[in-house]
């Protein structure tokens, strides 16, 4: 799944990191790296591309698992489709994107969708 993502977005890389964790330790990370002591979905951490040639590694990506099965339960949807959106999430976080400001966020929001309709469509990940 996350190679066929990759190379739908044109993304030439080796290696990403990605950490699934509990609602403490996301909570430990997000407060540790933004002073922000609240649980979230996601955590990316892009490496350095100085740090990439040659290897070519995307980054890290902590994807909270609590928060999806939470999430999916209180609206009724898979909790591994609300996980494989954290996945492209962080993708798209590693690749640029961002979700700070309104406009961003649409434009974040726009891709995802097309990228789970993507993974949908290849059989990828549960229609």
């Amino acid at each position: 799944m996350v190679k066929a993502l990759l190379s739908y977005l044109s993304v030439d890389c080796h290696e990403i990191i990605f950490d699934f964790v509990n609602e403490k330790e996301i909570r430990e990370l997000h407060e540790e790296f933004f002073n922000d002591p609240s649980p979230t979905d996601c955590i990316t951490f892009p490496i350095d591309e100085e740090a990439t040639i040659g290897n070519r590694i995307l980054g890290e990506i902590f994807i909270c698992t609590d928060t999806a099965i939470k999430y999916a339960k209180e609206h009724n949807i898979d909790p591994y489709e609300e996980t494989y959106l954290y996945i492209v999430h962080g993708i798209l976080h590693l690749i640029g994107f961002d979700d700070i400001r309104e406009k961003d966020r649409i434009l974040m929001k726009k891709k995802e969708k097309q990228c789970m309709d993507f993974l949908k469509k290849e059989n990828l990940i549960k229609k």
